[in-house]
């Protein structure tokens, strides 16, 4: 069901709501201190207009719409800058591409965003599978989901990444994926991506480990192609450009080329973080993908060899590039990975050597600045939208909380609340009143 205002209209992005949340610990998303009894209230436009400790707040209305928090931790809402929200992660993408009806793919697409919002995650970068037209839906308040940026498709060259060809010889015949082999192609596959609405414009410079026909440590397109496909995007209202690119070769030709992110980024040495640092190019490294587990007998052969090789390589260099500092924004891979456990990256980072404020600022500040959102969105401070999330555990503690949708007990974007397991002696909805497109 779509979210509704009580005047009986739908509430979409462009609409925001009163609300008062006291009785919080609240994470700002860029101080490293937190707030141990806070309050957080946004106007009728969604507006932040205090965030802070509640002896300092100012007194509540009793028109607004009040919430207690019961001593859970409220964040900015979190970003995943790398999903695949129109790829479903529990069945294969031959499934997906043959054998699932349309209307049934797009309703199960509508799904996922809003199970995805209900994690916790208020904003996404989907970047590839997801067309324009959900974004705008999301706009609109016709369905529910996080805020989406999209690159609709992937450009790749023959043979490449994105290449849907099976190992048979059939194609999936993926409308998503766009293979180019020269300059004059590359232009097109990008202006066609902008003609289909693109806010992002994705390029494969490398191989991967899920393409049948090629290897992490090959580059995909060339650096001339790389370069015209960035001035493509700069032309047409400086959009940015994301690239897939796992191995070494296609990390530096990517940054070199003047990409804004390296989605993956495996393979990344220190040559690859000091270009990221000079470019202030950022790290997109999807370690959910990193640590999945695969299953021999459910794999194909080539694939799982392939994840053998490179799981171990991958955490050591990234765990090298988080020790660097690097840019380092959030994302999953969910649609390679689960959807809905989206924030399972946060204990991810970690893991490999982030700390807990730091690996919440990486999902919050740094990647609403990797999307150019940053002026209104990732933080918890006045005259931002108050896209929040309240998590019943404390993150710094135990940062796994983060990755469990049960313990997500609220979620709202510009006030508007999308999601709450709270129940009424709290002053808030029941768990039965949970919007789901």
């Amino acid at each position: 069901m779509v979210e509704r205002a009580r005047t009986g209209r739908r509430v979409g992005l462009n609409n925001g709501a009163a609300l008062r949340v006291h009785n919080v610990r609240l994470i700002d998303g860029v101080s490293p201190e937190v707030v141990d009894d806070a309050v957080l209230e946004c106007d009728a436009d969604g507006r932040i207009a205090y965030a802070g400790p509640a002896a300092r707040a100012p007194a509540g209305h009793a028109d607004v719409r009040t919430i207690d928090g019961r001593g859970g931790t409220l964040l900015p809402g979190l970003f995943d800058c790398h999903t695949h929200l129109g790829v479903p992660s529990d069945r294969s993408l031959v499934e997906a591409a043959l054998l699932t009806d349309p209307v049934m793919g797009l309703l199960q697409t509508a799904e996922r965003m809003s199970r995805t919002l209900a994690s916790g995650i208020t904003s996404v970068r989907d970047l590839g599978g997801l067309p324009a037209g959900f974004r705008d839906a999301v706009a609109a308040g016709l369905v529910t989901g996080p805020r989406v940026q999209t690159s609709v498709g992937v450009i790749s060259h023959t043979g490449g990444h994105a290449d849907g060809t099976l190992p048979s010889g059939k194609s999936l015949g993926l409308d998503y994926c766009e293979l180019a082999d020269d300059v004059p192609g590359v232009r097109k596959a990008a202006r066609r991506m902008l003609r289909a609405g693109a806010d992002v414009i994705k390029i494969c410079t490398s191989g991967g480990i899920s393409s049948a026909h090629d290897d992490p440590d090959d580059q995909d397109l060339l650096d001339e192609e790389i370069a015209a496909v960035v001035d493509e995007a700069q032309r047409h209202g400086g959009r940015p450009v994301a690239a897939h690119a796992q191995g070494r070769a296609g990390i530096l030709a990517a940054i070199r080329g003047g990409v804004r992110s390296v989605e993956h980024g495996f393979g990344i040495d220190d040559e690859g973080c000091d270009l990221l640092g000079e470019r202030d190019a950022f790290l997109v490294p999807t370690l959910s993908a990193v640590f999945q587990r695969m299953d021999p007998k459910k794999t194909a052969p080539w694939r799982y060899q392939k994840k053998l090789r490179w799981n171990e390589r991958a955490k050591e260099n990234l765990a090298g590039a988080i020790a660097r500092k690097v840019n380092i924004a959030v994302g999953t891979d969910a649609g390679i990975t689960p959807h809905g456990q989206n924030l399972y990256e946060l204990s991810y980072l970690v893991e490999l050597g982030m700390s807990p404020m730091d690996a919440i600022r990486a999902a919050t500040s740094n990647s609403a600045r990797l999307l150019g959102v940053d002026d209104r969105l990732g933080v918890l401070r006045p005259g931002h939208l108050a896209d929040i999330v309240l998590c019943a555990a404390d993150p710094l503690a135990d940062i796994r909380s983060l990755g469990d949708p049960t313990r997500i007990t609220l979620v709202a974007q510009q006030g508007v609340v999308r999601t709450t397991r709270l129940d009424r002696s709290t002053g808030d909805a029941p768990s039965t009143e949970r919007q789901h497109s």
